[in-house]
């Protein structure tokens, strides 16, 4: 008979594993480390950092599109205001790490064929197909769009 594996605290209580963990690497304590899970959730943070741009950046240009493309006057104001909110999202994802505008440059244009596609099927308005928005970020993330 085999024996089951004994859970880790990783398994057991996430957040008592982070505190443990925060506690080892201040301690210096590296042999207590439980490395392999902690290597997986930097991973993970990197990953998740890169997903929300993403998403912020698809938000920004289905608003942008919408705003400047759909004859609904009376829905303008909260366009704009999603897209000032989410304009400022990405300053502060970019703020706290710089490195993600090499990043944003890789993405920008799938970002907006995935948010033109969306539009695309929820309005019978015709999109332009090449990107129309501005190529400098900072004009991008700092400047109306409609």
């Amino acid at each position: 008979m085999t024996q089951a594996k004994s859970k880790t605290l990783y398994d057991q209580d996430f957040y008592q594993w982070i505190e443990q963990t925060i506690s080892d690497l201040k301690s210096g304590d590296l042999e207590a480390l439980d490395r392999d899970n902690l290597i997986e959730e930097i991973e993970a943070l990197g990953k998740r950092e890169k997903r929300e741009l993403e998403s912020r950046l698809i938000t920004l240009f289905e608003h942008a599109l919408k705003r400047k493309y759909v004859p609904l006057e009376e829905c303008h104001r909260g366009w704009d205001v999603t897209i000032r909110r989410t304009q400022k999202e990405i300053l502060k994802i970019l703020r706290d790490s710089p490195s993600l505008k090499n990043y944003l440059q890789e993405i920008f244009l799938d970002c907006y064929q995935e948010a033109l596609e969306n539009m695309q099927i929820k309005y019978d308005v015709e999109f332009p197909q090449n990107y129309p928005f501005p190529i400098e970020f900072n004009q991008l993330l700092t400047q109306s769009l409609s």
